[in-house]
């Protein structure tokens, strides 16, 4: 999305050796990989940050991922978006208009682009939402997405969440342990929050606890085996309860222990901790 932060992430992908182009036109992709392939090995990685003003944007953009893979090439797909108050001040911030507001309001030109992007989001690799990130922060997500590591096995993010916030709208997966007993209700945990161990410990030993994690681990193997298969090396898992302070982030935390011992390489986030 225009104005989500797509310099933010060519900039730190050109820090970490890729060669990138700023607003190519979809087409030009597979002429593009091609000239990188001629120089001997000296472009093995290439970043294009593309321009929603083709009004073949999306199908240009299908077109061309294609034929890159047809010959061979490992193309992920990188989708960068804000809410849309998040898009409207950031424009306002900079008095530019959208790229498709059209004369109307800064609105209805980011409506427009949500429309046009919608397979081009359902089709990507890595999601990310900008809206509560600053630029470092931004940076540091595309940084754990894309450095050397990110092409060897799957790299998940557990990020636990308050429902009472809102959905993470960049989760690949969610979950909602509020089945389990809520730790607000006992007077000595509630001020506590789910990284303490007499918080996790009560989340823990409620029943269907223990086997809600077993059960969910073992899905999880299945499901990053299945990236892997797919090239898919950036995985999202959203945990949520009420607030975000107590079960989801000892549910959380546990997922993440298991995930690692079975060699997975783990990024945990506690989106709404602190935020009551």
């Amino acid at each position: 999305m225009s104005g989500a932060g797509r310099s933010t992430a060519a900039n730190t992908l050109e820090d970490l050796g890729w060669y990138v182009v700023d607003n190519l036109p979809p087409s030009l992709l597979p002429r593009l990989a091609d000239l990188a392939s001629r120089t001997a090995g000296s472009v093995p990685r290439m970043a294009a940050v593309v321009d929603v003003r083709s009004l073949a944007f999306s199908l240009d953009l299908r077109a061309a991922l294609e034929d890159l893979a047809g010959v061979g090439m490992t193309v992920r797909t990188l989708f960068l978006e804000a809410a849309d108050d998040v898009l409207v001040r950031r424009f306002e911030s900079v008095r530019r208009p959208h790229p498709l507001q059209e004369g109307g309001r800064i609105l209805d030109g980011i409506q427009a682009e949500r429309r046009l992007l919608e397979d081009v989001r359902g089709d990507a690799d890595v999601v990310l939402d900008t809206s509560a990130l600053n630029v470092h922060q931004l940076a540091d997500a595309v940084r754990r997405a894309f450095d050397e590591a990110a092409s060897h096995g799957v790299r998940a993010t557990v990020m636990s969440f308050g429902y009472k916030y809102g959905l993470p709208v960049d989760a690949d997966l969610v979950v909602d342990c509020r089945f389990l007993p809520n730790p607000h209700w006992v007077p000595t945990l509630r001020p506590q929050t789910g990284q303490d161990p007499d918080v996790r410990d009560y989340v823990l030993s409620r029943p269907g606890a223990r086997e809600f994690v077993d059960r969910f681990s073992d899905v999880l193997g299945i499901v990053t085996d299945g990236y892997e298969r797919e090239g898919k090396h950036y995985a999202t898992l959203a945990v949520g309860c009420t607030g975000g302070k107590h079960r989801s982030v000892a549910i959380s935390e546990e997922l993440a222990r298991r995930l690692r011992a079975a060699g997975a390489e783990v990024t945990v986030v506690h989106r709404d901790l602190g935020r009551e």
